[in-house]
């Protein structure tokens, strides 16, 4: 790293220049050799574009130029954008690209097979619209009617990622490119720490399990801590984290080696531990109790937007949420959708791999249940699930979603190659380790413009695809636009895979779908284990 360079540049140069001058003169060509490589080096410990130049002077330039040399029909060919695979170069291309404001064009058409099980496409217009006759920066207005402070939110924003997950010149950057490009930054579980608060971007307090910000000393939820940190100006939203998509059912990891004094004074724990947070909420233990609890926290924040986060599981449980706001008339503001699918620093492999419902289906699901008992009209959704570029904003608005969420992408706005040492506080770009060195690597100056280029070109490209399908806002939106190969003759319509309700059928016995019927009937207001004790009945 930086320190070890230093002594190697001292003493290599010494050395050779020593034995050199006094004893063998050949040694001066490997000093003449010796010296461009010292300053090199120097030049990239002081610049500020690339993180794992500035963390790793010299060694760290093979990393571009290996991605230099990379084949681009591998890049572009043998990886495509298909569902249900990683995180691949084309996408990482996308966002590459356009944090850095480069070229956001491509050569050659279709780069995907077309013909692959799983490609997607969006049907265009005719008659399609000019993007200056278009709303250039689409938000979503976030309130409901018992909400007596909205928000006007993007309709892409900076997902979930706790300060102690990421480090310090991280939440920085994203919070300034938040401020920036005018969207909010999710603080994730960990609470809120100064750095949230020093670029004064907008941000969604997250309250998880462990209620850090809103704690008791023996990890309860406390009204007073909670009002404290709700009042804060920055916070727009407060967002209730039921479970999230990369480990349902498991409450959030902070290893040890990342919880440092710092953050743990943020979140009143002790430093150097495992931090590891209930799987559930001890505020509430019903959905007639979860919509009290809402509405607790919409009175102690002075009306702000209260909503909840979770990984669809069950489908009775949500449905018996539905049910509780029905008969207390007590809703959320919004509700976040997180798919399986979504990404953490830390999670059991099962976890990540074979629980929770795909952001795809329980988003639609979410959407259709909130239709069925006529609760959608006071109710935003935002979405998160691998969501990078404006098709995937389209394709989430067309199956139910208002806005959207990004983790990973803005990740890698920041600088960060899918390493793959979040959990080992080893990160090389500084993007998600507590280690100081590190962390320098990553230069806040350059890293928010970075990541609100980022935005600014997504939700552009999302425009214009409005445009190309000759709408003239996102509101239009519907799931006959979105098209899937499921197999390699066959095509369907989301509104095929993904049929949608009727409004307010859920509220009548007799209009109730066949297929919605065993998870209504083990749907009760009063339990989120009725389906249990059904199925054991």
């Amino acid at each position: 790293m930086r320190n070890d360079f230093k002594y190697f540049a001292v003493i290599s140069t010494l050395v050779t220049a020593l034995v050199g001058y006094f004893l063998w003169q050949p040694f001066l060509w490997l000093f003449v050799l010796i010296a461009p490589l010292v300053i090199v080096g120097i030049y990239d410990m002081y610049q500020t574009k690339h993180a794992i130049m500035r963390t790793f002077p010299l060694v760290g330039r093979g990393r571009y130029w290996m991605e230099w040399l990379r084949p681009k029909i591998y890049q572009y060919f043998v990886e495509s954008d298909i569902d249900g695979r990683p995180f691949n170069r084309t996408e990482r291309s996308i966002v590459y690209q356009r944090a850095k404001k480069d070229v956001d064009t491509t050569p050659f058409g279709t780069q995907l097979n077309v013909y692959e099980e799983g490609y997607e496409w969006m049907n265009h217009s005719i008659v399609a619209k000019n993007f200056d006759e278009l709303e250039q920066n689409p938000r979503v207005l976030i309130g409901g009617p018992d909400c007596k402070q909205p928000y006007s939110a993007s309709v892409f924003n900076v997902s979930a990622m706790s300060f102690g997950s990421l480090s310090t010149n991280a939440i920085l950057a994203l919070n300034a490119g938040a401020k920036i490009g005018g969207f909010a930054h999710n603080t994730g579980e960990g609470g809120i720490s100064p750095h949230h608060l020093t670029e004064g971007g907008d941000l969604i307090y997250q309250i998880g399990t462990g209620y850090f910000g809103s704690r008791t000393k023996d990890g309860k939820f406390s009204p007073e801590n909670f009002s404290k940190t709700a009042a804060n100006p920055s916070v727009k939203m407060i967002e209730i984290k039921l479970s999230q998509g990369a480990k349902p059912g498991h409450g959030g990891i902070l290893p040890a080696k990342k919880n440092t004094p710092e953050i743990a004074a943020i979140r009143g724990v002790e430093p150097y531990t495992d931090v590891l947070s209930p799987p559930f909420h001890s505020a509430f233990s019903t959905p007639i109790e979860l919509c009290q609890f809402i509405g607790q926290l919409r009175q102690l924040s002075d009306g702000k937007p209260i909503g909840f986060k979770l990984c669809v599981g069950h489908k009775s449980e949500f449905l018996a949420i539905c049910k509780a706001m029905v008969k207390t008339g007590i809703k959320p503001d919004f509700i976040s959708v997180d798919g399986g699918e979504g990404g953490t620093g830390a999670a059991p492999l099962e976890f990540s791999n074979f629980v929770g419902m795909p952001f795809k289906e329980a988003l639609a699901f979410v959407h259709d249940a909130l239709l069925g008992f006529d609760l959608r009209k006071d109710i935003k959704i935002i979405t998160a699930g691998k969501v990078t570029s404006g098709f995937h904003l389209f394709r989430a608005m067309a199956l139910g979603a208002d806005a959207c969420y990004s983790a990973r992408a803005m990740m890698m706005a920041l600088g960060c190659i899918q390493a793959l040492d979040c959990n080992r506080n080893s990160c090389p770009t500084g993007v998600a380790t507590q280690d100081p060195e590190l962390v320098k690597g990553l230069v806040v100056t350059d890293k928010k413009v970075r990541v609100a280029q980022y935005h600014k070109a997504t939700v552009h490209a999302f425009v214009e695809l409005l445009g190309a399908a000759g709408l003239s806002s996102a509101n239009q939106i519907r799931r006959s636009m979105v098209n899937r190969r499921v197999t390699v003759s066959d095509v369907k319509r989301y509104d095929e895979l993904y049929p949608y309700l009727k409004k307010g059928c859920l509220l009548n016995e007799e209009m109730i779908p066949e297929k919605w019927k065993p998870y209504m009937n083990e749907a009760t207001a009063e339990s989120f284990i009725k389906s249990f004790e059904d199925l054991t009945a």
